[in-house]
């Protein structure tokens, strides 16, 4: 969960009283957030000793979803609204003088929509900041860009000093080449590729050139007079800086998602509207879209939602009539009243404050919270229900008991690995027909969802190469393979794998491994030929690029007529009934080298699904 640092003194001027610690942690945790850190004897120790100390702080940690509680202006006034100090503000666009026609007007380019094609904005007039307030609005942007922006990728924000700039705007993206600007805090002008160049090895910037750096054109914001406000999402101009001083702020935002988009607006614009000469009043502008079509920013209007009094009754095990759970959803800055057609019935406003209200639940979340979790009556379920492990952890659970004893170490690798580490590095092809990618790797490290034990275990090898011979390790766990036939378009196999390291490569060993699990398993061995068993597995030679030529065998087991439908369904049959089931083998030495291994080693694989009852 994100963490916010706020001033603990400005706090308690805030909600007008000086609370304890202990007071204090009681008030967050009845609230959902969580005090963190109370700094104040870290300051108090800092001072006594001659060191330079801030002012006392508190590190409160919020739910990732609450966007409005990034900063001390949302959680102080949500406090407030929780403890019955003040109602929830009523936020509202104040149109200029003159009205629609006087709108601030911003004119997207149709080439916007080859990199950044989502723009929104708006002006909070007559702004008077102090330094906590302003560096509170910076650290904001900071949070928004971090959380929900995805470090930039989905949303960017700017904010300029509007009377350094002359409306109307454009929103452009033109090559790099062709865009030229002073950068914020810089004293020399700069062309767009210099400047991605200039910042490479800067320590805050650098992470986010990557963004649009390899694109055939840049986003820019130009006033009337072609003077650049920003260059999103890298940096603004230094031209259109804010400082204290600044009176009217433009805020920028650009984005590949509309609706992260309006949710940062709508945060940044209501947080910080208290601070306007009529406070909680946002100036909309106008912006004006590729095809001719134009619409006005933000959008500030409640979104109008139903609960019934019912619902939440039976989630929370009260009896509570409608006023009363309307009032409890007022303390969390939903406007609630009750239906005057259907007495059961809650008509609920959502500020723009609160995105994180989806669904009936979360409504009944929140009045459950202002009720207090503690004070929820509690009592026994209606019904009685004795809880049992499903059966394949049961079966891996055995498995990994009976590999234990027989003096094999379990290994717990991560479920993510490479493309290389799962494919290239084991010899084998992506068909594209298996593996599940992910959409944005952290790392090249942790590209797709592994469809093989086998890296994972090799890896670990790799990092105890020091460790005495034999290496024997193993794991169970599960593999994800891609299935259209599912609605989520994937599944998931449990699988059971080891691998045996020596000075000799051990196939002996690995297949009795195999052997005695199965034995444990009541799974006979028959013969392949053997077409008069009902059951039972046998292995076959088999040619797999993962292991040494003429050294692989493939698992076969044919399950008794009545299997689960999960074998039947998800396996292709040999013969019979007969389903491969995995390999064993002594590995290729190309694979060896591939994960820097300097011994043989056999290994084991082989799905646990079919042996479930």
């Amino acid at each position: 969960m994100p963490t916010v640092a706020i001033d603990k003194q400005d706090l308690w001027d805030r909600l007008g009283k000086e609370y304890t610690t202990d007071e204090f942690d009681k008030l967050c945790f009845d609230f959902g957030i969580e005090l963190d850190e109370d700094t104040t004897e870290e300051v108090e120790k800092k001072k006594k000793l001659g060191q330079p100390a801030e002012r006392p702080q508190l590190k409160i940690e919020i739910p990732a979803n609450r966007y409005d509680l990034l900063c001390i202006e949302g959680i102080a006034r949500s406090l407030r609204v929780f403890l019955g100090k003040e109602k929830a503000p009523i936020y509202r666009l104040k149109y200029p003088v003159g009205g629609d026609d006087k709108l601030l007007t911003l004119k997207i380019s149709k080439d916007c929509l080859r990199v950044r094609p989502f723009f929104a904005g708006a002006v909070l007039r007559n702004i008077r900041f102090t330094q906590r307030s302003y560096e509170s609005f910076i650290d904001l942007q900071d949070k928004l860009h971090h959380n929900i922006g995805r470090r930039r990728i989905l949303v960017s924000m700017g904010t300029h000093d509007l009377d350094t700039i002359t409306p109307p705007f454009s929103y452009e993206a033109l090559p790099p080449t062709e865009i030229e600007f002073v950068p914020l805090n810089q004293t020399k002008k700069f062309r767009a590729d210099q400047l991605m160049a200039h910042y490479k090895t800067d320590r805050q910037l650098s992470k986010y050139l990557h963004i649009i750096e390899d694109s055939p054109v840049y986003p820019i914001i130009y006033d009337s007079k072609r003077v650049v406000a920003s260059m999103p999402p890298i940096i603004n101009s230094e031209h259109s800086k804010i400082t204290l001083n600044t009176r009217n702020v433009f805020l920028d935002v650009t984005a590949t998602d509309q609706t992260k988009l309006d949710i940062v607006l709508n945060m940044l614009v209501t947080m910080f509207s208290e601070y306007c000469e009529e406070p909680f009043t946002i100036e909309p502008i106008r912006v004006v879209l590729p095809d001719g079509t134009s619409k006005v920013t933000p959008d500030l209007a409640p979104q109008r939602r139903t609960a019934h009094a019912s619902y939440i009754n039976a989630c929370t095990g009260l009896s509570l009539p409608p006023k009363d759970i309307a009032e409890l959803l007022n303390r969390m800055t939903l406007s609630a009243t009750t239906s005057p057609t259907e007495p059961d019935q809650l008509l609920v406003e959502v500020p723009p404050t609160r995105p994180d209200i989806l669904h009936e639940c979360d409504i009944m979340e929140d009045a459950a919270i202002a009720y207090g979790f503690n004070n929820l009556p509690r009592t026994f379920p209606p019904t009685n229900t004795v809880a049992q492990p499903l059966a394949i952890s049961k079966l891996c659970d055995l498995v990994r008991r009976e590999w234990a004893q027989a003096g094999w170490v379990e290994a717990l690798p991560l479920i993510l690995c490479s493309h290389e580490e799962n494919f290239a590095w084991l010899n084998r092809h992506d068909d594209g027909t298996q593996v599940v990618r992910l959409a944005n790797p952290k790392t090249l490290e942790f590209q797709v969802v592994r469809t093989s034990l086998l890296p994972g275990l090799l890896k670990t090898i790799r990092e105890n190469r020091n460790h005495a011979l034999p290496v024997r390790i193993f794991e169970t766990a599960d593999v994800v393979f891609k299935d259209p036939t599912v609605e989520r378009q994937a599944r998931n196999e449990r699988h059971a794998a080891a691998v045996w390291c020596n000075k000799t490569a051990g196939f002996e060993v690995i297949h009795g491994l195999l052997d005695r699990i199965m034995q444990m398993l009541e799974i006979p061995k028959i013969a392949s030929t053997d077409r008069t068993a009902q059951t039972g597995y046998y292995i076959a030679q088999f040619d797999d690029p993962t292991f040494f030529p003429g050294r692989a065998a493939q698992i076969y087991y044919r399950p008794s007529s009545s299997s689960s439908s999960i074998v039947l369904e998800a396996k292709t049959f040999i013969g019979l009934r007969d389903v491969p089931i995995g390999t064993l083998g002594i590995l290729h030495p190309t694979v060896l080298q591939n994960f820097e291994i300097g011994y043989p080693c056999s290994a084991l694989e082989f799905d646990l699904t079919p042996f479930q009852k």
